[in-house]
């Protein structure tokens, strides 16, 4: 009797140490971009004799920089592509899908030619308000001579002033389940054993699967239309307010980490 009352009180004492491990995720949590690796691959543009082209975008972007809206394909989030030339340092992007606007951008590259800064709206992947930030990349290689000063190739060094929207996430663990939601409307429920399940508000993920690999890390996989995307590997800090995230983009070949916290 005393030894399973021993037993009793013990499993009573280890119940909450076992809950709050299961739950590690629970919680919203925001990413710190003062925290941020960005990927090492670089972003190739050329802007010369009337066209533009964004070589590492998937697939490819290549229309005439006349201001006025060109049709694209391949792109989940919008079908047209509008690029004004403002000066020789400065364009306009606005992108639209079935004749909305979804994102704008203004991209200025500084007197020397070595800094290319980024302003964005973007409600491409948004129910609600959009998202919006800036972002500043260092010239990695030149464009041709000639060439707007846009041309050529750039590494993300620094993004900042991006919307409390577009940092947050919130998960609930229930049971064998995780459910995720955003404030821009993406949600999915899944069995944390890497079942598939679908992915909601979002036009460039069909399906995702959550795995858990031990007590504090979880690992997801994004896929479209059954292809493997993005897959983004998440450890929770042992006092329970940090997360680190690594983040494989199969789509674009690039790698970045962040750190989120716990609000």
């Amino acid at each position: 009797m005393k030894k399973l009352l021993i037993a009793v009180v013990f499993g009573f004492l280890l119940m909450p140490m076992l809950a709050i491990a299961q739950n590690a995720f629970d919680g919203t949590w925001k990413i710190d971009l003062n925290k941020a690796e960005f990927p090492k691959k670089p972003d190739q543009y050329l802007l010369q004799n009337g066209e533009y082209e964004c070589k590492t975008c998937v697939p490819p972007i290549k229309v005439k920089a006349d201001g006025q809206d060109q049709p694209v394909t391949g792109h989940p989030y919008y079908n047209s592509v509008a690029i004004k030339v403002v000066n020789d340092h400065e364009i306009e992007e606005t992108d639209k899908k079935d004749g909305k606007t979804v994102a704008t951008a203004t991209m200025t590259v500084s007197p020397d030619g070595n800094t290319l800064m980024v302003s964005f709206s973007d409600s491409s992947n948004t129910s609600a308000e959009p998202v919006t930030g800036k972002g500043e990349a260092t010239r990695v290689a030149k464009g041709p001579a000639g060439a707007n000063a846009i041309s050529g190739s750039w590494r993300t060094t620094k993004v900042e002033n991006v919307s409390d929207n577009g940092l947050m996430w919130t998960y609930k663990v229930g049971g064998d389940e995780l459910t995720m939601t955003t404030p821009t409307g993406q949600s999915y429920t899944a069995k944390l054993n890497g079942e598939d399940a679908a992915m909601k508000g979002d036009p460039g993920v069909t399906s995702v699967s959550v795995k858990m690999k031990g007590k504090d890390t979880l690992e997801e996989t994004d896929k479209r239309d059954s292809k493997v995307i993005s897959v983004t590997k998440m450890t929770v800090a042992s006092d329970g307010k940090t997360m680190k995230l690594w983040v494989d983009d199969k789509l674009r070949g690039t790698k970045s980490e962040f750190v989120a916290t716990k609000q």
